[in-house]
């Protein structure tokens, strides 16, 4: 069995958390991943988790306008949210797919979150995005396309594929339980 899945975004990350996901929750070996760009409307820096899920709905869907000839489309957000006066990053999941009798059905899921270093996050604070700020404070070059901010605070234990992908696994559960009823993906989020 083969299945299309589109992707709302170019971040190789992304990709391979989803493949990932996809493989090991479904059980499909032959995915083919379409990568499209979404014209979210969303700030380079999701603030809150309202907004992060909301820009990971609106990902989904826009794949879903761009290529409905797909089996499922898939939306992640990477956000920072405010706890206890410390700043945390985290990330949504949003798949969508049809059921057998057709119904659109959404899946979502949310990361675990880790509390920022005050030098990543007065940056944050200031307006610059995360992957910036990681790479500012870290002295490197591109992270949000490699391991993220969560790799080198954790040495490399946990990196932006693996921590995405966990949370892509619980955002198929719809689609691994369709025996189940879950809500249906009815309304539609405004950018």
């Amino acid at each position: 069995m083969s299945i299309c899945v589109a992707i709302a975004s170019a971040n190789p990350v992304k990709k391979r958390a989803t493949l990932e996901a996809v493989r090991v929750a479904l059980g499909i070996k032959d995915v083919d991943a379409v990568v499209v760009e979404v014209e979210h409307g969303m700030p380079d820096q999701p603030i809150g988790d309202e907004e992060t899920l909301r820009g990971a709905r609106v990902r989904a869907e826009g794949a879903l306008a761009l290529r409905p000839d797909a089996d499922y489309w898939v939306g992640l957000e990477g956000g920072v949210t405010e706890r206890d006066g410390e700043l945390e990053a985290m990330a949504w999941a949003v798949v969508l797919g049809r059921t057998a009798e057709g119904e659109l059905r959404r899946g979502e899921s949310r990361t675990a979150t880790f509390t920022l270093p005050r030098e990543i996050a007065d940056l944050v604070r200031s307006g610059v995005e995360l992957g910036e700020a990681t790479d500012s404070v870290f002295g490197e070059s591109d992270t949000k396309r490699g391991p993220g901010t969560v790799g080198p605070l954790t040495g490399g234990i946990i990196d932006r594929v693996s921590y995405y992908a966990h949370a892509m696994v619980l955002a198929l559960v719809p689609f691994r339980n369709p025996e189940f009823t879950f809500a249906p993906a009815t309304e539609r989020v405004e950018a």
